[in-house]
């Protein structure tokens, strides 16, 4: 059978099979593991007091226990370490009272002590456990529970950078010794969706907690890739490891890849090597980049300059007071308390900034109208979601979101929610609001934005519109009730689209009688 290494028949063959790849003998099944590495929120580096700042120049942020100069000795960072037990306690994970780091052998140019000091045997955190939720558009049909392994602590290496010369490549040792978790999944994914929706709700969650911002772009997180495929029900094949993918596109590419090349070396009487492997972005394929690698191969033992970890229990208690509400309880009690659909819900709880910017409003608006939040949190929900988001995207570069305050967000939905104002004039206000700052009131004011409520202006309105329509009027009058919508159309023609309907409405229904 031929080798298909075309992006899009690889997700063609995923998608008509369900995720199981259907070769020239069968079916086959995808086994995933994510190794993801987060850089850990911390000012200084995890065994030195080097910044961690993003972007500086090259070599500008090394110390000497960076360096790896003789008689320089690592002590932990408190602040990376608090940290991991707050993660660890954000996925219902054993804390381990007693860990400790160990030596792992192999060379890299860009990390000068020529191993790194990371954890294995006795890692800080243990088991643990992150809910996906169900996406029957994404191809999740319900909840699942993916087990995490293990989180240990370890530093990263420097990078070396090989397009600054023809002949010579460069090393900058600013990221060497940086603070990283490895949050090390079970192999409980069975799909490219799956892999995604758990690389999604593990960002949210760390960036909930403030562990890591979760910036995969600048390389704050990213994940290492393991892919085996097997017949529904046998063991666990060979597993490729692909290294440093930066993004849940390209996760979720690299599973597709992978385990259709997989199939293909096995359907041909081939065998799939472990191995590590690198993602092509502009290809969206894989390369062998180096044999994988065992535990052994790196020589661990434990490291001779650091003392085990310790914690204590008043430690372990600050960790656990510090934790936020967390995305799963946040959306049980939006639910439940507020009385939101779980699609607004779920929609609100996805990213820091999202539920903080509807709480701040909520809270607002709730002040302005008079009214407690649970009574208004669906309207404040509509606009943050559905409303205001529209009108920012049709404004475009007009839209100064500086203006976008929740005291003038809240004035809006005031004036709506007492009628004053429509729909499409609450719209029409935000607009304004965005272009120039005018305050919501004194816009609605003065540009003629304001509903009608005068009965007596209405009622003229439609005793035109009755007097010039006798022959719909008896229709209605004889049992044809959907002409009510001609009339309260007509009426709101007249009235420039101006009129409150609730009174537009009412009138017409005690003048047809």
């Amino acid at each position: 059978m031929a080798r298909r290494d075309s992006r899009a028949k690889t997700e063609s063959r995923m998608k008509m099979t369900n995720y199981r790849i259907q070769g020239a003998t069968g079916e086959w099944e995808v086994v995933i593991g994510l190794e993801v590495h987060a850089q850990v929120t911390s000012n200084a580096k995890l065994f030195s007091g080097a910044s961690t700042a993003f972007g500086a120049e090259p070599n500008t942020q090394v110390s000497l226990v960076d360096a790896a100069m003789p008689g320089m000795l690592p002590v932990p960072n408190r602040e990376c370490i608090r940290q991991a037990v707050r993660t660890g306690m954000a996925i219902e994970a054993q804390i381990n009272k007693w860990s400790r780091f160990d030596r792992k052998n192999y060379f890299y140019a860009d990390l000068p002590q020529g191993y790194q000091i990371s954890q294995l045997y006795h890692p800080i955190v243990g088991e643990g456990q992150l809910l996906i939720d169900a996406d029957e558009k994404a191809g999740i049909p319900e909840e699942k529970v993916i087990g995490i392994e293990r989180i240990h602590v370890e530093q990263d290496a420097g990078k070396l950078m090989h397009d600054q010369h023809p002949t010579m490549s460069y090393v900058d040792l600013n990221r060497c010794g940086v603070a990283l978790m490895e949050i090390v999944s079970m192999p409980d994914m069975r799909s490219p969706a799956e892999a995604g929706a758990y690389v999604r709700k593990l960002r949210s969650i760390l960036r909930y907690v403030g562990s890591c911002d979760g910036n995969m772009e600048e390389g704050s997180m990213r994940a290492d890739v393991n892919v085996s495929v097997r017949r529904p029900g046998d063991e666990f094949g060979t597993r490729t490891e692909t290294k440093n993918v930066n993004s849940v596109r390209f996760v979720m590419q690299v599973i597709e890849y992978e385990a259709n090349r997989q199939v293909d070396v096995l359907e041909n009487g081939g065998t799939v090597d472990q191995e590590t492997r690198l993602f092509d972005v502009a290809t969206g394929t894989t390369r062998t980049m180096r044999s994988k690698e065992d535990a052994h191969d790196y020589r661990y033992f434990p490291d001779p300059d650091l003392l085990p970890l310790e914690l204590e229990d008043s430690f372990l208690e600050d960790c656990r007071a510090s934790l936020p509400e967390l995305p799963d309880a946040k959306r049980a009690r939006y639910e439940n308390q507020l009385g939101l659909t779980p699609y607004n819900a779920r929609e609100l709880t996805a990213e820091v900034e999202t539920f903080g910017r509807f709480e701040t409003l909520l809270t607002a608006t709730a002040a302005k109208i008079g009214k407690p939040e649970a009574k208004v949190a669906t309207q404040v929900a509509n606009w943050a979601l559905s409303v205001a988001p529209g009108v920012v995207k049709s404004l475009g570069e007009e839209a100064n979101m500086a203006n976008a305050t929740a005291e003038a967000q809240a004035s809006i939905l005031a004036m709506q929610d007492k009628s004053e104002i429509s729909g499409g004039q609450a719209k029409e206000v935000y607009e304004i609001v965005l272009r120039t700052g005018r305050d919501p009131q004194e816009i609605a004011d003065t540009e003629g934005l304001k509903q009608v409520s005068d009965t007596g202006a209405i009622e003229a309105a439609i005793d035109e519109i009755i007097a010039g329509n006798a022959d719909k009027v008896e229709e209605y009058r004889g049992g044809k009730d959907k002409l009510f919508g001609f009339f309260v159309g007509q009426t709101m023609k007249a009235m420039q689209g101006k009129a409150n309907p609730a009174v537009v409405n009412q009138l017409l229904k005690d003048k047809l009688g």
